[in-house]
C-alpha cells in the first residue's frame, strides 16, 4: 500500500486547520502557502473533506474553512480512508465484497489480514490532537 499525495496533503491540510484554529475561518490560499501545495490541488481535497462533514466552509469576506469537530475526534485513519479508500494491502482482503476465489483456502490471507490489522491499529489510534502535540514538541526541540 502506498499513500498518494492526495492522502498526505489531506492530512497536512487538516493538521494545518487544527494548528491555526483561532475560531476564525482559514483561507485555502493561506494553507497552500504554509504547506507549499497548489491552491487548485487543495480545492479538490477540501471539497472531499467538506462533503464528508470534516470541515465547514464559508464564502465571502472572512470566508474560508474550519474543522467541524475537535482535533481529538479526527483520526489519521478517517482522513486517509476518505481520500484513499480502503487501506487494505491486497484486494483479496478488502472490506468490500471479496471476489477472490481462493479466499477460504489460501493461507496467505492470514498474512494480509495481520498487515491490515497493524495498519489500522496505527492509523486509527493517532488523532490530529496527537499530531499537534508532536508538532509542538518538534518546534520546542528546534528552538532550544
Amino acid at each position: 500500500m502506498k499513500i498518494s499525495t492526495k492522502g498526505r496533503y489531506a492530512l497536512r491540510l487538516m493538521l494545518d486547520l487544527a494548528m491555526n484554529n483561532t475560531g476564525e475561518n482559514i483561507s485555502l490560499k493561506a494553507i497552500a502557502e504554509r504547506q507549499d501545495v497548489s491552491v487548485k490541488y487543495l480545492e479538490q481535497i477540501i471539497a472531499m473533506l467538506n462533503r464528508a462533514g470534516y470541515v465547514r466552509s464559508e464564502r465571502g469576506a472572512g470566508g474560508g474553512y474550519r474543522l467541524t469537530m475537535k482535533p481529538e475526534q479526527y483520526t489519521v485513519g478517517m482522513i486517509l480512508r476518505l481520500t484513499e479508500g480502503d487501506l487494505c494491502v491486497t484486494s483479496c482482503t478488502a472490506e468490500e465484497q471479496n471476489h477472490c476465489e481462493r479466499y477460504g483456502e489460501c493461507v496467505t490471507v492470514k498474512v494480509w489480514d495481520k498487515i491490515n490489522k497493524a495498519i489500522s491499529d496505527v492509523v486509527d489510534n493517532i488523532t490530529l490532537a496527537d499530531l499537534l502535540e508532536e508538532e509542538k514538541e518538534m518546534i520546542n526541540d528546534f528552538v532550544i
